[in-house]
């Protein structure tokens, strides 16, 4: 389903995902496949004994993978994750869920073109956000021509004045 610029306002939900419990086996095959042997993200002992946290830590570049996929989910197959900035603002650990939201706050049309300024945020299953920032994505115009792919941004399109928290 094509996802047009026309059709999303500021305050809307874009997009929104649940991922979790994470398993301390989730967080060890993610370690494995961007290769951190971090012994905080799969070494109980370690993680809690010697560097005194509550558990193994979920990965943080897990976190922004999962910040992308939340994004890109909510553009569809049509639009095009231009932007991301955020920060973590505390730990996952494992058996935490994480839940990702994506909330339009600011649009504007150049070049043909729908941009789209969204508040993401990842927080756990208390409800503490975890992880929070901005992202500008591109969507096509109803009728307009479609966002390119790859998509290569030009020098005057448009800056958003938001910051992330």
């Amino acid at each position: 389903m094509t996802i047009y610029y026309d059709n999303v306002e500021p305050g809307q939900q874009l997009a929104s995902l649940s991922k979790g419990p994470i398993t301390p086996a989730h967080i060890m095959r993610w370690s494995a496949a961007v290769e951190n042997w971090h012994r905080i993200h799969y070494d109980q002992t370690f993680a809690k004994e010697h560097d005194k946290l509550p558990d193994i830590l979920i990965n943080g570049s897990w976190k922004q993978h999962v910040l992308v996929q939340l994004m890109k989910d909510g553009l569809g197959p049509a639009g095009w994750l231009w932007k991301i900035q955020f920060r973590y603002k505390r730990m996952d650990v494992a058996w935490d869920t994480l839940i990702g939201r994506a909330e339009v706050i600011e649009k504007r049309e150049a070049d043909g073109l729908g941009f789209v300024a969204c508040r993401v945020a990842l927080m756990n299953q208390r409800d503490e956000v975890s992880t929070a920032g901005i992202a500008i994505g591109v969507l096509p115009l109803r009728g307009g021509r479609k966002v390119p792919y790859p998509f290569v941004p030009k020098a005057d399109y448009p800056a958003f004045a938001v910051a992330a928290d």
